[in-house]
C-alpha cells in the first residue's frame, strides 16, 4: 500500500500537524500514565482501522512497558482478564468517543471513568480520545500504512518552527 499523499509536502498541513503535535504532547504534562495514553490510542487506531496509529501506538505502548498480551488483547479487552476497572472503563469511554454517531458515550461509562479518574485525567482522556480520533482519519484519509513507525519518531516535530 503506497500513501496517496504526505501530509509534510503540504505547508498547511505541515502546520496543522505540528499544533496537532504539540496540542498532543500537552497531556505528557498530565497524570494519566503514558502505558493507558498508548492503549486508548490503539483501540481507536483499530476501530478506525488506522495502519499506521496501531503500529505506533502498539510500539510506544512496548516501549512504555506494556506486555505482547495485552497489546494483543486490546481489540478484545471486553473478554479479557488482564485490564483493571479504571483502564476498562477509558477504553469504554474510546471506544463510545469514537463511535458517536451509534449512540453516544453513555452515562454507564461515564459514571465509570468519573469513579477512576480526577478531573485532570478526565479532561486528558476527552482530548486524547478526540485528537486521536482526528489523527486516525488523517491517516486513513490519505493512506499512511502502517509498519515503519520507530518510538519517538515525531519527537522534533516540537522543536521545528511554525510560520503564521
Amino acid at each position: 500500500m503506497e500513501p496517496r499523499f504526505n501530509l509534510f509536502d503540504s505547508p498547511t498541513a505541515a502546520k496543522v500537524a505540528k499544533r496537532f503535535y504539540n496540542a498532543g504532547s500537552a497531556l505528557e504534562g498530565s497524570t494519566l500514565p503514558k502505558a493507558l495514553r498508548e492503549l486508548v490510542e490503539l483501540r481507536v487506531g483499530q476501530i478506525n482501522g488506522c495502519g499506521f496509529c496501531v503500529d505506533a501506538h502498539t510500539k510506544e505502548a512496548a516501549a512504555a512497558g506494556e506486555s505482547a498480551v495485552r497489546l494483543g488483547l486490546v481489540a478484545a479487552w471486553r473478554h479479557s482478564t488482564v485490564f483493571t476497572r479504571a483502564e476498562r472503563a477509558a477504553l469504554a469511554l474510546a471506544e463510545e468517543g469514537t463511535r458517536l454517531g451509534d449512540r453516544g458515550v453513555s452515562d454507564d461509562t461515564w459514571a465509570e471513568v468519573r469513579e477512576h479518574f480526577d478531573d485532570d485525567q478526565v479532561g486528558a482522556l476527552v482530548c486524547l480520545v478526540a485528537l486521536i480520533n482526528a489523527a486516525t482519519r488523517m491517516n486513513v484519509i490519505v493512506r499512511n500504512p502502517g509498519g515503519s513507525y520507530e518510538p519517538g519518531m515525531f519527537a522534533g516535530l516540537s522543536d521545528r518552527p511554525v510560520s503564521a
